[in-house]
């Protein structure tokens, strides 16, 4: 079962990457590849990709029957299928490409291969690798690290979900749509809607008081599931419902007092949370309600 796709970054040039979980292996663009490897493909890495898998296919390399057609965001933000490669076959093209860059680039996978590995045993790697990348984004720090203890307390919120036996999927999915429809007045969907959002993260599009209200829901809901020992789903939407009208009440008082909407359409590309006005160039992948 594979994770959503994340972003890489080698020297300054974005590699797509998904993580299989059964398999516990990288699978990487090969057109992002190619395209850090040669300088002839820095223009159209797609039509060098192309040319390449023909003279593979030609040759009987193993490299193109290996690829896997896996969902990866593209620049229009939406997912296609992509060919991408586990760490071996990456290591059989870079054979096939002469480049100044493939020993550099060899070492630089087996180190995102070690993190994700090392993150497995100690998740603490993981928020710290977080960090790096937000701040490579542009974020604030401010922001940066509501973002994360907003990571942590949605972490508590699903390790509480699965010890009471919840599947990950259509049922996390519906607590969470509750979550968000309770304080926030909106579906997941329809909050991304708002900010004019396709494939982006919604939470990396948050502002400062929505994270901090929406974590203020999950905590709540994970505090309550806690005393009252659900036994059934309707148990745990009725605790998710309690959970987040506790926000719900803070959002109302804090715009009573202030005037001022919790709630609005600003995202990364208008400037949330960055320390420039540069705009956020990275595609940040769909949140998979986790």
């Amino acid at each position: 079962m594979a994770e959503k796709a994340q972003i890489k970054l080698f020297e300054d040039k974005k590699v797509r990457a998904i993580w299989d979980k059964e398999a516990e292996e990288w699978y990487f663009s090969v057109v992002d590849v190619c395209n850090v490897l040669s300088e002839s493909a820095s223009k159209d890495p797609g039509a060098y990709w192309r040319k390449l898998k023909q003279r593979l296919k030609a040759e009987g390399s193993e490299v193109v029957t290996n690829c896997h057609g896996l969902k990866l965001p593209a620049a229009d933000g939406k997912s296609y299928k992509t060919d991408c490669l586990d760490t071996q076959g990456i290591f059989r093209l870079i054979q096939s490409i002469p480049s100044p860059k493939a020993e550099p680039f060899k070492l630089w996978m087996a180190q995102v291969a070690k993190e994700r590995l090392d993150e497995m045993q100690d998740p603490e790697q993981g928020i710290q690798r977080a960090l790096l990348e937000y701040r490579a984004l542009g974020y604030s720090e401010n922001w940066i690290n509501q973002r994360l203890k907003s990571i942590e307390i949605r972490k508590d919120l699903t390790d509480e979900w699965k010890k009471r036996g919840l599947k990950e999927g259509v049922q996390f999915a519906t607590l969470t749509d509750i979550i968000y429809k309770t304080w926030a007045g909106k579906t997941a969907k329809e909050y991304k809607e708002y900010k004019g959002l396709k494939k982006e993260n919604l939470r990396d599009n948050m502002t400062n008081k929505e994270l901090v209200l929406n974590m203020l829901a999950e905590l709540s809901t994970k505090e309550i599931s806690e005393s009252s020992n659900p036994q059934d789903f309707d148990d745990h939407i009725q605790n998710t419902v309690d959970g987040a009208t506790i926000a719900k009440n803070a959002r109302i008082e804090l715009e009573q007092k202030t005037g001022k909407k919790v709630v609005t359409p600003l995202n990364a590309i208008d400037g949330i949370g960055l320390t420039t006005d540069t705009k956020a160039s990275v595609l940040l992948e769909n949140e998979e309600e986790k």
